[in-house]
């Protein structure tokens, strides 16, 4: 019990769980917690996390579905373009009924010796499950292929490569690999169960200072340093596989589902595009080779939504995003969160360059820079920014400068071509022709019946066509101008 003899400590409520506990023991415990509501919730957050009840309950709650579907992965079906929760959801019920049967009433199942706590999430490759590891006395996380890619002899070695890539890493900011085993002929892998959420599950329920967004870049930045040091692109660097101890400030950076070896391209043919849209560098979006620095863009989009809250490229479909990322500058990060110093807004913007070349030219050297600009915001008395940070801020204001610049520019474009309408009558951009009209083939001498009466404004020489052309020309430009100030 906890001091106040109220409540029973994590560890008795763990011990509980796995029914490690004297018979007399167990049967107290179990009473206790049946009018105790802290224990209760103490139980539950012990056997899984708190978002993962809710889904259970709603897995319990829809309809019911025909177990002899779900008990092989051979027989499963996906429907045609599901929707990314529908999906995920899907597999876990799936994956939930393969499991082995257990005899410890506590647990979903059981995989190979490890007994299924519970669900931790799921994504494109696989269900990831809290297991307990009943031989070293440990909660583990075990990553199963995704069931629709369970009998996909390209997924399985893919999933393969994800094990051997990040074992090969071996970092404090890279999760770690126990083991990669089968079972029923269906793979997995067993990694540390991180008692913590992942930086997108931050990002959704909080904001975050300026000392969070370099502690958090710049040990991102580190693991993949060591990754790029064993010949390794990441290939999907983004929120949901930044992962945040709850019980240190360390930040893991997961799941290489989609890393290889930079020249290896065996498991994928020439211009298939693999990743996350909105974090994507060009080169990903494109279909063309990449190399580390790819990495270091995806990491300047997080950045970037660390700061803003958003996505840098946003659009409604996916091809939408991809355009964006190649071509689009995204909206100055000063603009959307004026809190973020002008040098930081200018390392994330050169991350983001779509020239590899322009960007830093590697992780080692943005973290060690990152490493230099936190100590400067947590003792700025002691610590001096750093030259090449005071360096960066100079390139953001010119950016701001320029686009500032632009913007008049089209305002001025707009206005002067509201003036040729009225002084013109047809102007040259609403006829559709190349040149402005020609006026010099006008007589000197007026003609009598187009001049108005005197104090009379001149009338428009336009049809009803004409001036439904130039309302839709003042219309493209007005949104072009409501679109560049977003």
């Amino acid at each position: 019990m906890t001091v106040d003899s109220q409540h029973y400590e994590p560890d008795v409520i763990e011990r509980f769980l796995r029914s490690d506990l004297p018979e007399a023991e167990l049967k107290n415990v179990e009473r206790h917690i049946e009018s105790c509501e802290t224990c209760q919730q103490q139980l539950l957050d012990t056997a899984a996390d708190g978002d993962w009840w809710t889904d259970a309950s709603e897995f319990l709650i829809a309809d019911e579905h025909d177990e002899a579907n779900l008990t092989g992965f051979s027989t499963l079906v996906r429907p045609n373009e599901p929707d990314e929760d529908t999906s995920n959801r899907t597999d876990i019920r799936q994956i939930i009924a393969w499991l082995a049967p257990t005899d410890d009433p506590a647990m979903l199942g059981r995989i190979g010796t490890y007994e299924v706590a519970g669900v931790i999430g799921a994504g494109g490759m696989g269900v990831v499950l809290k297991g307990f590891d009943r031989a070293l006395n440990r909660y583990v996380a075990i990553k199963i292929l995704a069931p629709h890619l369970a009998t996909s002899g390209a997924a399985r070695r893919r999933f393969a490569r994800e094990a051997q890539a990040a074992a090969a890493v071996v970092h404090d900011n890279v999760i770690a690999i126990h083991g990669v085993d089968e079972a029923a002929g269906v793979p997995y892998l067993v990694m540390p169960y991180v008692r913590g959420k992942s930086l997108q599950k931050r990002l959704d329920s909080a904001s975050l200072n300026i000392s969070e967004v370099l502690r958090i870049s710049m040990q991102t930045a580190r693991g993949l340093s060591a990754a790029h040091d064993q010949g390794l692109v990441h290939r999907d660097i983004k929120p949901a596989n930044i992962l945040l101890d709850g019980t240190t400030e360390r930040v893991l950076l997961t799941d290489f589902g989609l890393a290889r070896a930079a020249d290896d391209a065996s498991l994928t043919h020439s211009g298939v595009i693999a990743g996350t849209p909105y974090f994507m560098s060009p080169e990903q979006a494109e279909g063309s080779g990449i190399d580390h620095r790819s990495d270091l863009f995806s990491l300047g989009s997080v950045m970037y939504t660390m700061c803003t809250g958003r996505p840098p490229f946003r659009a409604e479909t996916s091809w939408g995003i991809l355009r964006r990322v190649s071509e689009a500058t995204p909206t100055p990060i000063r603009e959307l969160n004026p809190d973020v110093p002008a040098w930081l807004a200018g390392l994330v913007g050169k991350l983001l360059q779509k020239n590899a070349d322009d960007r830093f030219q590697s992780a080692d050297q943005l973290a060690r820079l990152l490493e230099q600009c936190l100590a400067h915001v947590q003792q700025p008395t002691s610590q001096s920014l750093p030259i090449a940070a005071a360096a960066l801020a100079e390139t953001d204001r010119s950016a701001q400068s320029q686009r500032i610049n632009e913007g008049w520019l089209l305002i001025a474009g707009l206005a002067l071509g509201i003036t040729m309408v009225v002084l013109l009558g047809r102007p040259w951009f609403v006829t559709g022709t190349s040149e402005p009209i020609d006026t010099s083939a006008k007589t000197t001498e007026p003609d009598s019946q187009s001049v108005p009466p005197s104090g009379e404004l001149p009338s428009w020489n336009s049809t009803d066509d004409e001036l439904n052309r130039l309302r839709g020309s003042i219309e493209k430009l007005d949104q072009q101008t409501s679109d560049f100030w977003k």
